[in-house]
């Protein structure tokens, strides 16, 4: 039976006027609240500046589409109604003050443990949910590492940082690697070398608990699924989709390999990582076979054969090839973001995110 698939969504509240973050999750949330919808829940943030959509798990992706579309449209009149608009992009466009801490003691308690690390985490993500059985996971998170550094490079999403062009196609997932129990990690062979190394880090004080655990693919604490946690925030939901489908058909391919082959060292997880983030698509990405440095549509092609079964069992193959193709054709977020920067201004682009966020 194919798995499911659910996506949390990360996003920022926007003075339409000033296009500059502002710090009314609580208002919006209380506004969601009153409309007693099904159809969309927001939850906090670590920032009043933030809030986060979650879809119900779907095996149809036309489903999944559907309810991502409705509950951003749901979370735009909340945030109306709190004189704000929604964005999805992974880092602010505009130069800001600090992100407000939500009032949550749990929160207060992260910033007094880790300072400025915590303050500088104000940055946007789609989290992908991909439903596993308890003996799949940690085989599947095993398995995984290699595949991700494309999915970072297809999601890319935030290049301009705070008025500032960071020469990078994904700053989010920079700034995401400042806390402690961010990034890629060696297998943990079986879910006992999970919990320990999960253990291991909230002993230290690395992390308050396991929902402070943010590797790159984590055991959900609340769901029987993995997370996949490397992709920005996408401002065109089509992009969403097609990272939720290949989440999808990488776990499957994991759960169904005999031989999954020699998991890469974590130095050569953090050059793939670092050329995704800082090139995209615009350059040379490492093979997730060898390593070696090709054009980031042959690393691709590497990742559609790769999956090419799981795709045509759960019938997502045409979806996901010409969202693909789609993607080097016209360039991910990051591209378009640089692209209206050079052609108007940067309030051009704050505009533009806006417009897009809700097509």
């Amino acid at each position: 039976m194919t798995r499911t698939v659910g996506v949390e969504e990360e996003m920022f509240l926007v003075d339409p006027s000033t296009r500059r973050l502002t710090a009314v999750s609580e208002r919006v949330i209380r506004h969601s609240d009153a409309d007693d919808s099904d159809d969309a829940t927001l939850e906090h943030e670590l920032f009043l500046q933030q809030v986060e959509t979650q879809t119900h798990p779907h095996r149809d992706l036309d489903d999944l589409l559907a309810e991502l579309r409705s509950e951003r449209h749901a979370g735009a009149e909340a945030a109306a109604k709190a004189g704000a608009v929604i964005v999805a992009t992974g880092t602010p466009v505009l130069a800001d003050v600090d992100g407000s801490i939500t009032p949550d003691s749990r929160y207060a308690k992260m910033i007094a443990q880790h300072g400025l690390v915590g303050h500088g985490a104000l940055a946007c993500a789609t989290h992908v949910h991909v439903e596993v059985d308890d003996d799949e996971a940690i085989a599947v998170i095993d398995s995984l590492a290699r595949w991700l550094p494309l999915l970072v490079a297809l999601s890319s999403n935030s290049p301009i940082n705070r008025g500032v062009d960071t020469g990078f196609a994904s700053w989010r997932a920079q700034l995401w690697d400042a806390w402690p129990t961010a990034g890629p990690v060696e297998p943990f062979g079986d879910r006992a070398g999970y919990d320990r190394s999960v253990r291991t880090l909230i002993d230290s004080g690395a992390a308050l608990d396991e929902a402070m655990i943010y590797f790159d693919v984590r055991v959900a604490r609340d769901f029987p699924t993995v997370e996949v946690r490397v992709a920005d925030i996408c401002t065109d939901i089509r992009d969403t989709v097609v990272i939720a489908a290949l989440a999808r058909a990488l776990v499957e391919t994991a759960a169904m390999a005999v031989n999954p082959g020699q998991p890469w060292r974590v130095e050569m997880l953090r050059a793939a990582r670092w050329r995704a983030r800082r090139y995209g698509l615009t350059d040379a990405l490492m093979h997730p076979l060898d390593g070696q440095l090709v054009p980031a549509s042959d690393a691709l092609s590497a990742m559609l054969t790769h999956v090419s079964d799981a795709l045509d069992a759960d019938d997502s193959k045409v979806l996901v090839e010409e969202g693909v193709a789609r993607l080097l054709r016209e360039g991910s977020g990051a591209e378009r973001q640089r692209r209206v920067l050079a052609d108007y201004d940067i309030e051009a682009v704050v505009d533009d995110l806006i417009d897009r966020t809700l097509v």
